[in-house]
């Protein structure tokens, strides 16, 4: 057989190119097709989200500071149309939420527990979170801290004036039955809720209250008693102590803190002191969380 000429070999070679070429475009095409089909099922798979839940957005007219609220109703809300409901109000929102919302379904749902609205105020918009927490909880202004101390009164105005009605005026609930739930520096803030606006609220959780801040000014704070029955938890970590590394001795700040109120609020007070065993500063809250509702609004 005669030998093909040049021009036939290129023809050849240029048919065998073309013929790959599309073999490697309906690859690449497949691989396109799969990467969209792909790309579709991420974007559809659903988010979780908590049950029953919403976030609006309040302003603090007297500084035109803007607070998220995470609000979630009980499970029968909408069923039991008549019925209405104590409501939670927890600080430190992004953090406290989800752990109250998790840590109280199961023995709400199953009956024992009284179902409560839960409310978290979040920080305020357009700040970073640990400036808006300390200048929100802290009750007195400390020469030492670079970032702003000392609006804790403003902040419980916004709540009373603002975010308390807001819920009240908007869901069915019992005024009588609400429940005030921080940790650390939220727990100093409802210290000095307590000692200064003590009927705001019938009952205080108050987690590893930071009693340290501003030489322990909270412990020669003004006390006003409560006009009504109030019922206080108070909880912190064994191991919050400068021995296992915290800082500051949280414990000996709890038992000052207890010692305070027992003489000093008055006979409309009672409360539960607990030091949880093991737990650190970073761990005690879910603890101090669910145990406390559970004082409060466990059912036998």
């Amino acid at each position: 057989m005669p030998p093909l000429c040049k021009v036939e070999k290129n023809a050849i070679k240029e048919s065998s190119l073309k013929s790959c070429v599309c073999v490697i475009g309906l690859l690449l095409c497949c691989l396109g097709l799969a990467a969209n089909s792909f790309a579709s099922t991420s974007a559809s798979d659903p988010r979780f989200e908590v049950p029953r839940s919403t976030v609006i957005e309040l302003q603090d007219e007297a500084t035109s500071r803007t607070y998220p609220l995470f609000i979630k109703l009980p499970r029968s809300y909408h069923a039991n149309t008549d019925n209405h409901y104590p409501v939670i109000y927890l600080t430190d929102a992004l953090y406290s939420f989800q752990i109250a919302s998790g840590a109280s379904r199961y023995p709400m749902n199953i009956g024992r527990m009284d179902e409560a609205i839960i409310v978290a105020v979040s920080y305020s918009k357009g700040s970073k979170g640990a400036t808006s927490r300390v200048r929100d909880y802290t009750p007195s202004k400390a020469s030492d801290w670079k970032m702003q101390t000392g609006d804790a009164e403003q902040h419980a105005l916004f709540i009373r004036d603002n975010v308390i009605p807001y819920i009240e005026k908007n869901y069915r609930t019992q005024q009588q039955r609400r429940t005030f739930v921080g940790n650390s520096l939220g727990g100093l803030f409802g210290a000095y809720l307590l000692f200064k606006h003590p009927d705001m609220f019938a009952s205080y959780i108050l987690g590893s209250p930071s009693v340290w801040f501003n030489n322990h000014d909270i412990l020669v704070a003004k006390v006003i008693k409560p006009t009504s029955p109030v019922k206080v938890y108070v909880a912190v970590g064994s191991l919050e102590r400068p021995e296992f590394g915290q800082k500051n001795d949280m414990v000996v700040g709890a038992e000052q803190l207890v010692k305070k109120i027992t003489a000093q609020s008055g006979e409309q007070i009672t409360l539960k002191f607990v030091v949880i065993d093991g737990a650190k500063h970073a761990t005690a809250f879910p603890t101090t969380l669910i145990q406390g509702l559970d004082w409060i609004y466990g059912k036998p």
